[in-house]
């Protein structure tokens, strides 16, 4: 009997030591976690300060020009090579480390923009509408008699093309009068179609604009002073009209020669 009662006791010792060890280990498992959280926190904090000092200086940089040389933005000007535009804007451009400023030119039929150096206005001949006195003259023009030169055609050809691209308004309305055909005079050549179409284009698109009107109305108008201009009488018209037809049916071949090489040059 005393040796049964002696187990029981040794089982009880056993087991109070195992149950002991356990909770050494807890409390040292959570103090890992807590420590690396808070080395973290401060790295964080510092990242929005670099961001918020990188668009400030962007700022500065926009400058808005309206106006240069006595030409203002959203103006209707003449460009003697183009004809009337309108200029876009004024902008200020880096090339080759030096600043230009540039008039921003629209022609809108043309379907073109054109920049120009404000500085340079005056060496390209650009310039401001025509007042409605010197439009006024410009038709007055029109009624005129022609004045046609007895030269080879490729050298008037010429001199319509200067007068057309000088920009000037009443040389232009001489070019259309003097390219005018009506349905009693004989029919254009290509190259005389080509130049009278070219200054009726030129006029009738500054006139539109000074009168605040269409071009569509402007050609009429043109027509209109062309038809009021004295006819000559019907020998005279003839003579001129089979001179003319033998003169450019000498210079045409070789006119359409020199073009091709101009513009291959």
């Amino acid at each position: 009997m005393p040796h049964k009662t002696a187990k029981p006791a040794a089982k009880a010792t056993v087991a109070k030591p195992a149950a002991a060890k356990a909770p050494a280990a807890k409390p040292v498992a959570p103090k890992a976690p807590v420590a690396a959280a808070s080395a973290k926190a401060p790295v964080a904090a510092a990242k929005p300060v670099v961001k918020a000092a990188a668009p400030a200086p962007k700022v500065e940089e926009k400058k808005v020009v309206t106006q240069r040389q006595g030409f203002k933005a959203n103006e209707f000007v003449v460009y003697p090579a183009h004809g009337v535009g309108q200029i876009l804007a004024i902008e200020e451009q880096e090339i080759a480390g030096a600043k230009l400023e540039l008039f921003v030119i629209n022609f809108i039929k043309d379907k073109m923009t054109l920049r120009v150096p404000t500085a340079k206005v005056a060496n390209v001949g650009m310039r401001k509408l025509s007042e409605p006195a010197l439009v006024k003259k410009a038709l007055e023009t029109l009624k005129g008699r022609a004045r046609v030169k007895r030269t080879m055609w490729s050298r008037r050809a010429q001199e319509y093309e200067a007068k057309i691209n000088s920009g000037d308004i009443v040389a232009i309305a001489e070019v259309v009068r003097d390219l005018y055909r009506s349905e009693s005079q004989p029919e254009q050549s290509y190259s005389e179609r080509q130049l009278y179409e070219a200054a009726l284009d030129r006029l009738s698109r500054e006139i539109a604009v000074v009168q605040h009107s269409t071009e569509t109305e402007a050609v009429k108008e043109i027509e209109a002073q062309l038809a009021k201009s004295p006819r000559r009488n019907a020998k005279a018209e003839a003579a001129e009209g089979e001179g003319e037809a033998d003169a450019e049916g000498e210079t045409d071949e070789t006119d359409g020669d020199t073009t091709v090489a101009d513009e291959a040059a």
